[in-house]
Parts: C-alpha cells; sequence; structure tokens
C-alpha cells in the first residue's frame, strides 16, 4: 500500500491593501490641516477626553461634514474619546471641530459627573456602632 503523497499548493496573491475609509484620516494630513483650518485652529476650548458633549440642535447645511457628523453622533451625550474613536479622527482634529461648533453653541460640554468622595471613617464607625446597637 502506498502512502498518500502531498502536493505543494500554490502560494496564492497577498490580498491588495484596504484603502482608506471616507472618515479615515490616515496618510491624509492634509485633510486634517483643511478641517482644523490651518497648524494652529486658533484657540481650542479646554477639553480633555472625558468632556461630555451633547448636540443642541440638528446640522444645517453649511456646517463642515465632519461637524454634520458630530452633530448627529452626540444627539446623546457622549464624550470626546468616544468622539475620536467613532469619527476615526485624532483628538486633537475633534477638539478643534468642537471648538467651532462650541463657539456657535450647537453644542454643550461639562465635565463628566464625578462620584462622590467616600465619607469620613469616623462617621461610618458611628452609623456602624449605631446599627449594632439597635
Amino acid at each position: 500500500m502506498k502512502s498518500p503523497r502531498r502536493e505543494r499548493r500554490e502560494k496564492l496573491p497577498a490580498p491588495p491593501s484596504p484603502s482608506p475609509e471616507p472618515g479615515s484620516a490616515k496618510g491624509d494630513p492634509e485633510r486634517l490641516y483643511v478641517i482644523t483650518g490651518g497648524p494652529d485652529g486658533g484657540e481650542r476650548a479646554a477639553l480633555d477626553l472625558v468632556t461630555m458633549v451633547v448636540a443642541c440642535s440638528t446640522p444645517s447645511p453649511t456646517v463642515q461634514p465632519e461637524q454634520a457628523a458630530i452633530l448627529r453622533l452626540c444627539r446623546a451625550p457622549l464624550s470626546v474619546a468616544e468622539i475620536s474613536a467613532y469619527l476615526r479622527l485624532p483628538f486633537s482634529v475633534v477638539t478643534s471641530l468642537l471648538t467651532d461648533l462650541l463657539a456657535t453653541e450647537l453644542v454643550e460640554s461639562r465635565a463628566p459627573i464625578v462620584r462622590a468622595v467616600l465619607p469620613d471613617r469616623s462617621l461610618l464607625e458611628a452609623v456602624m456602632h449605631g446599627l449594632q446597637r439597635l
């Protein structure tokens, strides 16, 4: 009985590299320059990654496409990090776009709600002793 013989398969050609998606800014610094309005983009609002943003109105035909996308996304509050991830744009570009939207009062921003600090240990002990006496 003959053992089965293995045949070599031809090597398949590598799949073509994916073209950049419409929302992707990778490899396109000129597009980012146009979106932000230059190297500076002027003075920016004090926003960080966890700042919550909510839209105040629907997008008008005069806003940039990226700003219209932000307004549609922010019907419910979203953090700046989430907006950046959904749009696949760098944080600095999103901050520049949000600065323009804040100036025209199309969006509102606020710091995230911080959990209250823990109560003082002595207060917790007093409550615990009071409950033990019951």
